[in-house]
């Protein structure tokens, strides 16, 4: 079969590679008919190469036709059409019965102290061959995949794998009282999911990036889209705009790519540079990350509030303003997204005739999988008016 392979940073090619077979009796191999390149993605393409090897296939946002199941796999059969979680969990562990299936302590990681395996996502989250491919093989999936009506397009239903559930858990994590209000730092998709997701519950929704076509398609849902270059102190904008206080809650939809840290992004350029080995604890062990957008959600949220944290970091030593969030009593909450937990709620959007969440207004570019290297090009470099990036096998 053909899939996007891993072979260095910012080299992603489109190689020949072994077809994927049953391993486990909970396994099942699916045709993938839609997959999409994830904003995560760019970290392993930039930053996170020093836990990638040649040869690791990516992507973890996957949905196509079961094409064949083990034996212990019952509630799916071959010809059904399935999304597949990014997070590969089991559903029975005491962190999935808690609802964490993040944290599953079936699949965790436990040599890299991490949560549960993820699909095409490095030696950090299990190495597990990913899913911007023409096969995937499926592990846990007596429990994981989604099944999905026909009918529908692809595009009404592929977010379910990662980016609807992580914008709705961003929302729920955000906790702004009915009627609130919100601040969304960074536009990309999951920032345009979590303003959607927000607006739809009825809350008012500032959002924040400096890229026009993303400030624009968040004008299209009810967004209040800033152009952070337009502000030279955003959080004073905000609070302007807000009685003085600023939102009742803020979502980091940025992580480790924020724009306008330069220590951060020299730490960046320094650990891909470094041998693998080295570059790997520099991270683990060193504060790496641009913590711009992180420091702008503190400073623009209330006293009181809450600020969720979505977007991606990777330092395990960055410093936090301690001071200020105590003194503002603020609640920080983050974490990957359970992607299971709420898919029941977020069914009857994605099949809703009248697509309240704009599911078929999000993707820009959808691009054969053979012309992914060139999806991931121009989306690192935000060329193109690119906000999200569909392949097709």
């Amino acid at each position: 079969m053909h899939a996007l392979v891993w072979h260095g940073k910012r080299d992603v090619r489109y190689d020949t590679v072994a077809d994927p077979t049953i391993l486990d009796n909970t396994d099942a191999i699916i045709r993938v008919t839609t997959t999409a390149i994830c904003g995560s993605d760019l970290h392993l393409y930039e930053v996170l190469g020093a836990f990638m090897e040649p040869g690791d296939i990516l992507g973890h946002e996957p949905m196509g036709i079961v094409e064949e199941v083990g034996s212990g796999v019952t509630h799916i059969q071959p010809g059904d059409r399935v999304v597949i979680p990014f997070n590969i969990s089991c559903g029975g562990c005491f962190m999935c019965l808690e609802g964490l299936f993040s944290q599953c302590e079936t699949t965790q990681v436990r040599s890299q102290d991490s949560g549960a395996a993820i699909f095409g996502y490095s030696r950090l989250y299990g190495q597990v061959a990913g899913g911007q491919a023409e096969y995937l093989r499926v592990p846990q999936a007596h429990f994981g995949p989604i099944k999905v009506p026909e009918g529908l397009p692809d595009e009404n239903f592929i977010y379910l794998s990662d980016v609807l559930p992580t914008a709705w858990q961003a929302v729920e994590y955000a906790e702004a009282p009915d009627g609130g209000t919100l601040t969304v730092f960074g536009l990309g998709p999951i920032g345009q999911m979590s303003a959607r997701v927000a607006r739809h519950r009825g809350l008012r929704v500032i959002g924040v990036d400096l890229i026009p076509e993303r400030l624009e398609m968040a004008r299209r849902y009810g967004v209040e889209a800033l152009d952070l270059s337009d502000h030279d102190d955003i959080a004073e904008s905000i609070r302007d705009m807000t009685a003085g206080r600023g939102t009742d809650a803020v979502i980091d939809a940025v992580g480790m790519e924020a724009h306008g840290a330069p220590m951060g992004k020299l730490a960046h350029q320094i650990s891909s540079l470094l041998p693998d080995s080295l570059s790997a604890t520099m991270m683990k062990k060193v504060g790496v990350d641009r913590l711009s957008a992180l420091a702008a959600s503190i400073d623009s949220v209330r006293r009181g509030g809450t600020v969720s944290v979505i977007g991606v970091y990777g330092g395990m030593a960055d410093p936090l303003p301690m001071l200020k969030l105590f003194d503002k009593q603020i609640q920080l909450r983050m974490g990957q997204a359970n992607v299971k937990r709420w898919i029941d709620y977020i069914m009857p959007l994605v099949t809703d005739e009248n697509d309240p969440l704009g599911v078929r207004d999000l993707a820009t570019h959808v691009m054969p999988l053979e012309e992914g290297p060139q999806g991931y090009e121009i989306f690192q470099k935000k060329q193109d008016g690119v906000v999200k990036v569909l392949l097709k096998p």
